[in-house]
């Protein structure tokens, strides 16, 4: 008895080591890439203000958000291109931007530009949007020995959601068909809201509370289960960029939330891909509201969320 009690003690502990990937305190780097949250507080508010509302119904303002975030890779200095395709009789488009050598294996880095219905999307997902048009402008000074793509794709929500329509899947399905191999895949998807107030995270299972903070103020790192040992070298590189809290988990997809996102197409043609996230609706209560806002975002926490990443696709990069 005493046996099989050590036996399931070892095995509750190796399950709970893999599914939170912990992590011995490492130090910030010295001297960190410098990102402006106002530059990204710019760019979220003019997704969310000037180009509104962007779900599918208003592909006219799709096409001008498309065309902002083009011009903005262009002045970044990247090899820019549209990836148009047609839902119906209506075409929508990701818009790509590729730095470094044009090798056989890249570092793919996406953020989807609509929005669920007639909302701001601020956080969903003008964040993320934002992250990548900022992670554009640190890349054009960056020597990379492999090829970093950005892409803002369309129709991540509803009613596209989990269809071939979604431009993540149009856009994974298109690498796959070149015969490209990536190396990592990261989904921002709502990388700008954080709050100090007490139990103010939530939970797919309650019983998680005892293993992550219940305070949102932190960026999560999600990855499938057996991801694990990327996941830990991703929040690693996170961790060492900026003071900002970071916690991560692999699960199997069936746990509400670890899907939601681009990153599930990447994973459906056996990519590799990680989400970096706010965690949503298990936070932010403007989540698909009408109240998703510029003013209510932390552009500080977010900036620190880019150094993150940035440092994230240096690790994987060299």
């Amino acid at each position: 008895m005493v046996y099989i009690l050590l036996g399931l003690l070892i095995l509750s502990f190796a399950a709970w080591a893999w599914v939170t990937q912990p992590l011995l305190p490492s130090g910030t780097m010295p001297h960190p890439i410098v990102v402006d949250p106002q530059r990204l507080e710019a760019h979220v508010r003019t997704l969310a203000e000037r180009f509104f509302p962007r779900d599918a119904t208003h592909p006219e303002n799709l096409d001008r958000a498309a065309a902002y975030i083009h011009q903005a890779f262009v002045q970044a200095g990247a090899r820019v291109s549209d990836q148009p395709y047609t839902v119906g009789t209506t075409t929508y488009r990701n818009v790509t931007a590729l730095f470094g050598p044009e090798t056989p294996e890249r570092i793919v880095v996406g953020a989807h530009y609509d929005t669920a219905g007639p909302q701001p999307g601020a956080d969903d997902n003008a964040s993320g949007v934002a992250g990548v048009l900022e992670l554009a402008r640190l890349l054009s000074a960056t020597p990379l020995p492999v090829c970093v793509e950005l892409v803002a794709f369309t129709l991540e929500e509803s009613p596209h959601f989990s269809s071939a329509h979604m431009g993540s899947a149009v856009h994974a399905q298109s690498l796959q068909q070149r015969g490209m191999q990536v190396r990592i895949m990261f989904s921002l998807e709502m990388i700008g809201y954080f709050t100090d107030v007490p139990q103010s995270q939530r939970f797919p299972f309650p019983f998680l509370a005892a293993f992550y903070p219940t305070t949102g103020n932190f960026i999560a790192v999600v990855g499938k289960l057996d991801h694990g040992l990327v996941v830990r070298r991703v929040k690693q590189a996170m961790r060492r960029a900026s003071p900002l809290p970071v916690y991560s988990i692999n699960a199997p997809r069936f746990v509400t939330g670890i899907d939601f996102s681009d990153h599930r197409n990447y994973w459906d043609k056996g990519y590799t891909a990680v989400m970096i996230t706010d965690t949503a609706f298990y936070r932010n209560d403007n989540y698909h509201t009408e109240r998703d806002t510029p003013d209510t975002l932390d552009y500080q926490r977010m900036a620190m969320v880019v150094q993150g990443v940035y440092a994230a696709i240096r690790a994987f990069a060299d």
